[in-house]
């Protein structure tokens, strides 16, 4: 007899649908609570955030992004059923006759207008193309752009203000770009601001060192005159996480691991570490891991609010690494697949630097895994049941603190 394999329901998801330069991105979210207060304004300032940064190219002037609900939402509040969002894109005004469906009609020996054979080193062009078997690559690069995260943020914003009901705040802030390192961060003994992300974002860096952030300023100009692109690292923190998020039971169950994997996921991310991360791998145990006091706080965050792929209700420090955006000015060498011949890579409108947006990326990734383990652990159908479910948690939880012991 053979059985067919179980699958775990899932209750959370979400999905992305959409070109750089086709009429719009989608953002489809399934699995938030019914009664949740949202509202356009406050996803469309996570869009603003994401557009901002020293470093970024023309596009963004033109792009003025903004949702429109087409589904899940009525009167300010969220229906238990799949959200949809739309983001129109402004530039397809000037790109329909490149991105449009519909065939151009009669076969044509003319290849359609902006047609990429000469994909960049690392892009997905090469990769995509073989894989799809497609003879244009930006059949792979409208898709394969970072333009996709448009719709990931509106996701990771709604989940943000479904965070903000149990006390929990994600914020973000650049500490290296272009090999600069700024001093500040979880691994300095400086606190952060109480308000990480309004201390960031006024920063054209979103970095809280004055001084790092004028030589980061100035690598960037230098990079851009060269035709080059610098990448770097943010860090970014989520608080009033509660304890035991995620498990240990299983793989795929672990917190840290998911974690990892949805901030990989982020167009060129290349690293990411929790708390020490591979500092770890170069102290003692003894300088590593952090004891336990009375009232089971911890002396130090060294793990970043993590230990056996669960929460440990300490901050969460994830770092990530973004290397340089692969679209140069001054190409690198490819071939080109039309001829077969040497050429110099194509060069696509595009940013120095996407650093200080990637970090409001990262932030919208680690707030859909952190709301995707609290409806795990809380379950609920309405956002009264959630919170009842985690009061009732947070008690149990605040009752095995021994009695009598330091606050």
């Amino acid at each position: 007899m053979c059985y067919g394999r179980l699958e775990r329901t899932v209750t959370f998801r979400f999905t992305t649908a959409g070109e750089s330069h086709g009429r719009g991105l989608v953002a489809v979210l399934e699995g938030i609570p019914a009664g949740l207060p949202v509202s356009a304004d406050r996803i469309n300032a996570e869009l603003k955030r994401r557009m901002g940064g020293y470093g970024r190219g023309a596009r963004m002037k033109i792009e003025a992004d903004q949702i429109e609900w087409l589904a899940g939402v009525r009167a300010g509040e969220t229906l238990g059923s799949p959200i949809a969002m739309l983001v129109w894109n402004r530039d397809w005004e000037n790109w329909q006759d490149v991105m449009a469906p519909e065939a151009d009609g009669p076969p044509s020996p003319e290849p359609r207008r902006r047609q990429v054979t000469r994909p960049r080193p690392g892009h997905a062009d090469l990769t995509g193309v073989l894989k799809y078997d497609r003879q244009d690559a930006r059949d792979i690069l409208e898709r394969a752009s970072a333009r996709e995260t448009v719709a990931r943020v509106a996701c990771g914003a709604v989940c943000k203000l479904l965070l903000e009901q149990f006390g929990v705040e994600i914020g973000s802030h650049v500490v290296e770009l272009g090999g600069i390192t700024a001093r500040v961060g979880a691994q300095h003994a400086a606190p952060l601001p109480s308000s990480l992300n309004a201390a960031a974002d006024a920063s054209p860096i979103r970095c809280l060192d004055p001084q790092a952030e004028r030589e980061m300023i100035a690598r960037i100009d230098a990079a851009k005159a060269a035709g080059d692109t610098v990448g770097g690292v943010v860090e970014v923190v989520a608080l009033g996480v509660p304890v035991g998020l995620g498990s240990h039971v299983s793989w795929d169950r672990k917190l840290d691991g998911r974690i990892a994997q949805a901030v990989m996921s982020i167009p060129a991310v290349k690293g990411v570490e929790l708390g020490l991360g591979f500092e770890a791998a170069r102290r003692k145990g003894s300088e590593v891991h952090d004891e336990i006091l009375p009232g089971l706080a911890r002396a130090t965050n060294r793990a970043g609010g993590t230990e056996g792929g669960m929460t440990t209700g300490e901050p969460l420090v994830v770092r990530v690494a973004m290397k340089p955006i692969s679209t140069l000015m001054a190409p690198l060498r490819t071939v080109d697949l039309a001829t077969g011949g040497a050429a110099q890579a194509q060069s696509e409108r595009s940013d120095v630097t996407a650093v200080p947006a990637m970090g409001v990326i990262a932030e919208a990734m680690l707030a859909l895994v952190l709301a995707q383990a609290m409806l795990e652990k809380f379950g609920g159908d309405s956002l009264a049941e959630l919170q009842r479910n985690f009061a009732g948690y947070v008690a149990q939880v605040r009752a095995r603190t021994p009695k009598g012991a330091a606050s």
